[in-house]
């Protein structure tokens, strides 16, 4: 799930800063138990997602998709001293790996996750949102968009991965899962109450400031 050549990726963590050791022990552990492990943030957009949050000063997060968290301890560094991050996944399983990480990172106080579906926990949540950031299942981007438009305060964000999913959105004839994507991104650079732009950041990130 990688737009970008293996080259520039090298090219790309060769000239950032390191990678934080716990985030480090969680992608090997990642990848040594857990299926579809190229799913994760990883070292580069994690550090974008990271400063991202740390120029925001956010109050509240709330993440669509945890996977093994490490998308989720990058942007809860960011958070302000009363920070909350909620962060949603319907596997519930993965909690044993992430939990252990968020506790190492000191973050787990700040840290509230919520298994089950995110079509029916999204509105269960009664907040106002400084960052959103969808990475879960394709096929509802629009979806959750639509739900959580309305949570996001002015000036907000909302930042959503995968949107370019491995150059695919540029092929004529689109798979079901593309074709939502690329509609999703069509919704975005038309809706009057956002100003957004996409960045070929690993396998695309969408970028939208709530006006």
């Amino acid at each position: 799930m990688a737009f970008t050549s293996a080259t520039l990726d090298t090219y790309l963590e060769t000239n950032a800063s390191a990678e934080d050791p716990i985030l480090a022990d969680l992608s090997r552990e990642t990848f040594l138990k857990v299926q579809m492990p190229q799913m994760l943030s990883g070292h580069v957009q994690g550090l974008f997602l990271e400063n991202l949050s740390r120029m925001i000063s956010p109050r509240r997060i709330l993440e669509i998709g945890t996977y093994t968290g490490y998308s989720t301890i990058c942007l809860a560094k960011g958070l302000t001293e009363d920070g909350i991050m909620y962060t949603l996944d319907i596997n519930e399983e993965l909690e044993s790996i992430f939990a252990k990480y968020f506790v190492r990172a000191e973050l787990d106080h700040k840290i509230k996750f919520i298994a089950g579906n995110a079509i029916q926990t999204i509105p269960t949540i009664h907040e106002e949102f400084d960052i959103v950031f969808i990475d879960a299942d394709k096929m509802n981007y629009i979806n959750y968009y639509d739900l959580i438009i309305d949570k996001v305060k002015a000036g907000g964000y909302i930042i959503t991965d995968n949107v370019l999913w491995s150059g695919k959105v540029l092929e004529e004839k689109k798979d079901k899962e593309t074709e939502n994507i690329h509609q999703f991104n069509r919704k975005l650079a038309n809706d009057p109450r956002i100003q957004n732009v996409i960045i070929p950041i690993r396998d695309g990130i969408n970028l939208a400031r709530k006006l």
